[in-house]
């Protein structure tokens, strides 16, 4: 809901936005069930996310990855990737969203967000290259938390 106001306050600020425009797809889906009330999904359906987020993209501003808990299953948050890149955000932008981006947004940079001795060593993997599939990372086959692993 920012407008182009909003987006010139964020990027004099260095404001971070973290705007997850794949939520639209898990509503419209759940309003298919009858899970969701029809005047929240027209109220939904007027909001229009996905212009403003290329706007953001185009002026620069700080992002974040995120999604609304709650809204959208938690098994397809990583759709989000593809939604980010569809609309403006190169795969690495987005990529960096989720990692470095993130960590600076929480003041943690020096413990997350990169792979590099001294940090926590929390790293997924897939088998494709995410920069030419962005989609690669809604198949993720190894995960490691704090040298930890817990899917291989």
């Amino acid at each position: 809901m920012i407008d182009d106001e909003g987006i010139a306050l964020a990027k004099e600020h260095g404001t971070y936005l973290d705007m997850d425009i794949y939520d639209d797809e898990c509503i419209r889906a759940a309003g298919k069930t009858g899970n969701i009330p029809a005047d929240f999904l027209e109220h939904d359906h007027d909001l229009g996310s996905t212009p403003n987020f290329t706007k953001v993209v185009k002026a620069g501003v700080k992002m974040a990855f995120g999604t609304d808990a709650g809204v959208c299953p938690y098994d397809v948050a990583a759709r989000q990737f593809a939604f980010m890149v569809k609309y403006g955000m190169t795969p690495m932008q987005a990529i960096q969203a989720a990692t470095i981006s993130a960590a600076t947004l929480i003041g943690k940079p020096e413990e997350f967000g990169s792979i590099r001795a001294g940090k926590f060593a929390d790293l997924s993997a897939v088998d494709g290259d995410p920069i030419a599939d962005i989609r690669q990372l809604e198949h993720v086959t190894f995960v490691m938390k704090e040298g930890v692993i817990y899917k291989q």
